[in-house]
C-alpha cells in the first residue's frame, strides 16, 4: 500500500465536486473513527490501515459513494445499514443525499473492535 495521503488527495481530485464532497465526508468520518489509520492507495481506491493491515476501503463513483468491508453487526446495526447495502460486504451511499457520517463512524468502529478482538458490538 501506498502510504501517502496526496495520494488519497489526488483520487479524490479526479472527481467531480459534488463526488468530492462526498468522499470527503465519509473519509472525515472513517479519520474520527480512527484518526491513527494510516491512508493509501491500494487495489486503485483509497484505503485506510491500522498497524500495517487494511481497514476499509472506501471508493468514488458517478452515482455513489462505495465502503467495503462490512461487518457482521447487532440486530440495531443491521437495521441501520439495510438501506445502503449493495452485496453482503459493501455500502453504497447515494451522490445527492446526505453521507450518513455517523453511521459510516460506527462501521469503522465496529471493523477496528472486530480487528482488534474486542468483545461488544457497535449501536
Amino acid at each position: 500500500m501506498d502510504d501517502d495521503p496526496a495520494a488519497v488527495d489526488d483520487y479524490i481530485a479526479a472527481f467531480p465536486p459534488n463526488v468530492q464532497a462526498r468522499l470527503e465526508a465519509v473519509r472525515a468520518a472513517i479519520r474520527e473513527a480512527v484518526p491513527e489509520a494510516s491512508e493509501g492507495i491500494s487495489y486503485g481506491i483509497p484505503t485506510f490501515s491500522v498497524n500495517g493491515r487494511y481497514l476499509v476501503y472506501l471508493a468514488g463513483w458517478k452515482r455513489h459513494i462505495s465502503l467495503y468491508p462490512i461487518p457482521d453487526g447487532s440486530a440495531a446495526l443491521e437495521e441501520e445499514l439495510a438501506p445502503y447495502r449493495a452485496g453482503k460486504g459493501t455500502l453504497q451511499f447515494p451522490i445527492g443525499k446526505p453521507v450518513p457520517e455517523g453511521l459510516v463512524s460506527r462501521v469503522v468502529g465496529a471493523l477496528l473492535e472486530r480487528r482488534r478482538g474486542q468483545a461488544g458490538t457497535v449501536a
